[in-house]
């Protein structure tokens, strides 16, 4: 009885504490506590980040908030704080269309991220386990990790949503109703609006933002999570096995008739209920060959039996692009430059796909990389004289060496005995250049 009664008063404890946690009504003091700006500072800084219409740079915000944080803070309290336009920013995507940026002044983007802070732990408890994009301790590797356990599972029909335009079509009396259910703080709400409706400069011109969440804030991704939600609730609720990271959504199911009907109900809630656009041209329903998700590939291991990701042809084509930009013969910096940057571009490559299966084209693109040095490294040595200068004290004999520094066209030379013999892996590795098949072998083993 006693144990009973112990277990009944610890139930009750995390009942209470996590009525405590839950409860909204007064969230601004939590987000105006010193602890709270001080991460929401340290963390502003820490991105970095472009000046917002202001001009203000992040290394100005401490001396700002010396003079104005007792400022800002009332503001906040009496609902007179006033966030400025976004500056508006177009990056080119690699399929040749514009993603619209939207960077707030350092200020805004400061008190985002105290807000972001105390709202996104309470939101973490709604959100589903499917949904890896923007929370904590989340990666794109785990959605990718779990599309291939439901894909082994017999699901192995894909429908592959595509949003248009997410961010810019989002409507902000939807998402503040969903907001309004979970946060009861009317100070809260009334900032987070003021953030969706401040307006946009392109240029010199001021245009307003009636709809959509800019693509940049801090609390943007929050705010996204929250809106789809109500998406993978719906799933969720038809018992669909699906995976989410941000606004990429993938659902599988058994059949192709039944991911046909499950492709146009879902379009239908998506359009109807959320208020957002499909894209019905990027939208499709297939197998995971033909499937293309946050990067990856998908193949069928005929020896394994089961489903297996690998780097997508255009993030390898896309890996191939910036390789070469690195080891151009034009670009007018050293050598150990280049292999400074090439270590960097293999080791967030590898980092970001080392779930997939790839020691095969690691090894031949390594094999790329280190033929393209060669030739940088050839050009350098400039005149004929120096370069049979250089294979002779590398080795060659002298006869050989002069036959080799006059054959004309670096991609000839490059491939000949005498270049991989003086300019080998192993004297580029004492370089300092990395093995991508090496990083990799090691990133999957431990």
């Amino acid at each position: 009885m006693q144990h009973l009664s112990i277990t009944s008063k610890v139930a009750e404890a995390n009942g209470t504490e996590r009525k405590q946690r839950m409860d909204t009504s007064s969230l601004m003091e939590q987000i105006l506590s010193k602890d709270n700006l001080n991460t929401a500072y340290l963390q502003v800084v820490r991105n970095k980040g472009a000046a917002g219409v202001d001009g203000m740079e992040y290394t100005e915000l401490a001396e700002y908030l010396l003079e104005n944080g007792e400022i800002i803070k009332e503001q906040m309290r009496t609902r007179k704080y006033k966030a400025q336009p976004v500056r508006r920013v177009e990056i080119p995507k690699p399929d040749g269309g514009i993603r619209k940026l939207g960077v707030p002044t350092v200020v805004d983007r400061f008190v985002q991220q105290a807000v972001a802070q105390v709202l996104s732990p309470i939101f973490e408890e709604e959100f589903h386990e499917h949904s890896y994009g923007f929370r904590p301790n989340r990666s794109a590797q785990q959605a990718v990790v779990k599309a291939l356990e439901m894909m082994n599972d017999g699901h192995n029909w894909i429908v592959d949503i595509d949003l248009e335009k997410f961010f810019d079509t989002v409507n902000h009396d939807k998402l503040m109703t969903i907001v309004g259910r979970t946060i009861k703080d009317g100070d809260v709400i009334s900032i987070l609006r003021k953030f969706l409706v401040s307006g946009i400069m392109i240029e010199e011109e001021y245009e307003e933002s009636i709809i959509g969440t800019p693509q940049g804030g801090n609390i943007s991704p929050l705010l996204s999570n929250i809106m789809l939600n109500e998406l993978d609730k719906e799933m969720e609720e038809r018992g669909l096995d699906f995976v989410r990271y941000a606004d990429d959504c993938i659902i599988m199911v058994g059949s192709e008739q039944a991911a046909n009907r499950v492709m146009k109900s879902i379009s239908g809630f998506i359009e109807e209920k959320l208020g957002l656009k499909v894209n019905a041209t990027k939208s499709r329903v297939g197998k995971p060959k033909h499937l293309k998700y946050l990067g990856y590939g998908f193949y069928y291991d005929t020896f394994a039996k089961q489903y297996k990701a690998r780097p997508h042809a255009k993030a390898v084509a896309k890996f191939k692009a910036r390789m070469r930009q690195l080891t151009c013969r034009s670009w007018g910096v050293s050598n150990s430059v280049k292999v400074q940057k090439l270590n960097q571009l293999i080791r967030g490559w590898i980092n970001y796909f080392k779930i997939g299966s790839m020691k095969s084209l690691c090894a031949e693109l390594d094999n790329n990389i280190r033929y393209r040095l060669r030739m940088c490294i050839w050009k350098h040595w400039k005149t004929p004289k120096n370069r049979a200068k250089n294979l002779i004290k590398l080795g060659i004999p002298a006869w050989s060496a002069w036959k080799t520094a006059y054959i004309s066209g670096y991609a000839k030379v490059c491939r000949s005995w005498d270049v991989h013999q003086t300019i080998s892996n192993a004297r580029l590795e004492e370089f300092g250049l990395i093995s991508m098949k090496d990083y990799y072998v090691k990133r999957i083993t431990c």
